[in-house]
């Protein structure tokens, strides 16, 4: 189909076990497809909750909280390095639609999308 491409990015797959190196294989499987892709960092925050009858903690499903880019879990340089590898030209679109930590003022904003600038000025 010539007319279905791919937008491929390394935090939803990250987020669901995959490893650097899967998510690497991945980019090269669909290198002709890919036409943009997602930038967003993440760090996990376990939750803990209180059972009575056992008078303890059991571990419950973890947040996970958006973070600056290089602050978080992502594996940015393997990803990014893979897009370079196969000569990838198309748009890298920044994400900050989760929980951030910091909070959503407009400093906040501002202030992580500065730091993604940064971060992703390294890999030129």
């Amino acid at each position: 189909m010539p007319n279905v491409m791919a937008g491929w990015d390394a935090w939803a797959p990250t987020l669901e076990g995959l490893t650097s190196e899967e998510i690497r294989g991945s980019i090269l499987t669909m290198q002709r497809f890919i036409v943009n892709t997602i930038a967003a960092d993440y760090v996990v925050h376990p939750r803990f909750q209180y059972e009575h009858e056992s008078t303890n903690y059991i571990a419950d499903e973890p947040v996970m909280r958006a973070v600056p880019m290089g602050e978080g879990i992502i594996d940015y340089e393997t990803f990014i390095g893979s897009l370079k590898e196969i000569g990838y030209q198309g748009f890298i679109v920044y994400e900050m639609c989760e929980v951030l930590e910091g909070g959503g003022s407009m400093e906040n904003l501002d202030r992580t999308a500065k730091k993604f600038l940064d971060y992703v000025e390294r890999f030129k």
